[in-house]
């Protein structure tokens, strides 16, 4: 599943501070399903007017192409599950490999509500901005609180 890997956050003018490193991941992690055949998930933020990724913006369109048999679930809540059809496309009790943005947002939220809904949760890659704390710290607390309820973070994701 990449949450959020879209241009506002991975392109230019304001990309995150990590973005060629997060992307390169997302690359590698991406077309490895792809040739082993594991379903692919994008998840879109639909931001409101004014945002970033407000809706049919360029920063709102997804970095990667979409092929054939990947799905695209549009979101409007850091939850990807919340109000979308996702769990609809997620086998009960299947392992979901997450990477994408922002560490604190939408990544924690969606690799918590995976948990809760009991899929075995793998974080691959993931990103977000300076905040009143640079990225690499903020990133590293989501790591350990997500480590502390189960989910499996880092080291080579085999398909």
């Amino acid at each position: 599943m990449l949450v959020d890997v879209q241009r506002n956050m991975i392109r230019p003018p304001t990309p995150v501070p990590s973005a060629p490193a997060v992307e390169a991941a997302v690359v590698d992690l991406l077309t490895r399903a792809r040739i082993a055949g594991v379903p692919v998930v994008h998840v879109r933020n639909n931001g409101g007017t004014g945002d970033p990724d407000e809706t049919g913006t360029p920063g709102w369109e997804l970095v990667h192409d979409v092929v054939g048999g990947e799905h695209v679930v549009d979101k409007t809540e850091p939850d990807a599950f919340a109000g979308t059809l996702l769990a609809d496309l997620i086998p009960s009790g299947s392992r979901v490999v997450i990477a994408g943005m922002q560490s604190e947002y939408c990544v924690r939220e969606t690799a918590l509500s995976a948990l809760r809904r009991g899929h075995e949760v793998v974080l691959a890659a993931h990103a977000t901005y300076d905040d009143d704390t640079d990225a690499t710290t903020i990133a590293r607390r989501v790591e350990r609180e997500l480590a502390a309820a189960g989910v499996s973070v880092g080291g080579e994701i085999a398909f």
